[in-house]
């Protein structure tokens, strides 16, 4: 891994009147000033990691693409880790470690984070486990929110702490934070072998094999989260939703029937964090050893 500090020229955002969500008639300006007012709060999950951005940069109705590879040269501020990928080749990712590296990704039209769940620094020990529920179709979100509480029950019998969040679509994120011990291969196998035993007790709403015909009127537990090089958007990053949505960290009280991701969006968001803070942070303190669960799931299985 290598890291990057470059002095270049002077940076400026441009084109700020342009539309990026048509019916809302957001901007990219709005975009930016997103960006920079969250810092405090977002930046905590995207420093030191590898970050892929996904960028429309004529709006969320044109065509979006992934970028994992930063090319050229950024600004001086703005940090960068270089990884070498499965294929043999080197790959430099944008750390978005401070409130002008937001800004510049904004600039490029990046309205979703995606972070990696490591440091670049340490890139095989993930620090969280994540279920991430994803909707199959003839599903409801009232669907979404049952796997949700019932992927929490599951946790609090293996006595694991566990945190959620709307994705800012139509799924929902369960993350169970971890002291990044264990590699991303023992933590996705374990992802894996609870989602096989939710997918058993719950078999009418959820799946854990892949494949379209598998999820119809089911909700699928995406475990392949848990694998290095693999992201899920980060708490507080936009999405390219026609509300302009955020992914947004909840209380578990908040997680029934009736509950609407799309309220929470780039102009709301300011009230709940003003009421809540940030729900997550508090439970990104209870960090878990995931070996003594697993040796505990395997005790019980026996």
């Amino acid at each position: 891994m290598r890291y990057n500090h470059r002095m270049t020229k002077s940076f400026g955002p441009t084109h700020r009147e342009k539309i990026f969500w048509p019916q809302a008639g957001y901007t990219k300006g709005d975009l930016i000033d997103y960006y920079e007012r969250i810092a405090p709060t977002i930046l905590p999950y995207l420093k030191d990691r590898p970050v892929v951005l996904k960028r429309f940069p004529n709006g969320i109705k044109q065509q979006s693409f992934f970028q994992k590879n930063l090319s050229g040269t950024p600004p001086f501020f703005v940090k960068t880790a270089t990884l070498r990928a499965k294929n043999g080749r080197d790959i430099r990712y944008v750390l978005c470690n401070n409130r002008q590296t937001l800004a510049y990704v904004a600039n490029l039209a990046a309205i979703e984070l995606h972070p990696w769940s490591s440091l670049a620094k340490r890139p095989n020990y993930p620090d969280a486990m994540i279920f991430d529920l994803d909707p199959g179709p003839q599903t409801t979100f009232d669907d979404v929110i049952e796997a949700a509480c019932a992927v929490r029950a599951l946790l609090d019998e293996l006595r694991l702490p566990s945190c959620v969040k709307t994705s800012g679509k139509r799924g929902m994120h369960v993350s169970v934070p971890l002291t990044a011990k264990s590699e991303y291969d023992d933590v996705r196998r374990y992802a894996l072998a609870l989602s096989h035993i939710l997918a058993a007790r719950h078999p009418q709403l959820l799946t854990a094999t892949r494949g379209e015909e598998h999820r119809l009127g089911k909700i699928f537990i995406d475990y392949l989260r848990n694998a290095e090089g693999q992201t899920a958007v980060a708490p507080y990053s936009l999405r390219a939703t026609s509300g302009a949505t955020v992914s947004t960290p909840l209380e578990w009280s908040e997680v029934k029937k009736g509950l609407d991701p799309a309220k929470f969006t780039i102009k709301t968001i300011w009230k709940r964090l003003e009421k809540k803070g940030d729900l997550w942070h508090p439970m990104f303190e209870k960090k878990v050893d995931l070996k003594e669960s697993i040796r505990r799931l395997q005790k019980e299985l026996r």
